[in-house]
């Protein structure tokens, strides 16, 4: 896939406020579009950090339940500034979102494991990532 432009990851949330109130307010990400009443569905898409790769929440008028798979499946954020991650492990806390015990020790090593309101979990993870 050579020639791959974007890459977006979607998913479906009936707790469409929280769920953007989280990645924008507490994670700090940017919003960088959003669609209202396309074929009953409302959308919200934040940049990681641009707009390359991005991730995409949406609910349907109908309803879109979308339970979390499993305590292992992870958004991961390497993030190299380990005050960075204090600050917004703090805010998430504030917010009524505290730290939990990850599935794998690994990810207790160097990151900070946190639930968003739909039990889908993410990782701050202090490292520059892949090299």
């Amino acid at each position: 896939m050579k020639n791959c432009v974007q890459f977006r990851i979607a998913r479906p949330t009936d707790n469409f406020e929280e769920v953007i109130t989280f990645y924008e307010e507490g994670l700090g990400l940017t919003r960088i579009g959003s669609f209202q009443n396309h074929d009953g569905y409302d959308g919200v898409m934040f940049g990681l950090p641009g707009v390359e790769y991005h991730l995409e929440f949406t609910r349907h008028v109908d309803g879109s339940p979308c339970p979390a798979p499993t305590k292992d499946n992870l958004l991961v954020f390497y993030i190299p500034d380990i005050n960075e991650i204090t600050e917004i492990k703090t805010k998430l806390d504030l917010m009524g979102y505290p730290e939990v015990e990850p599935e794998n020790p690994y990810w207790q090593e160097k990151g900070i494991t946190i639930e968003d309101p739909d039990g889908w979990r993410i990782v701050l993870m202090h490292s520059h990532g892949l090299t």
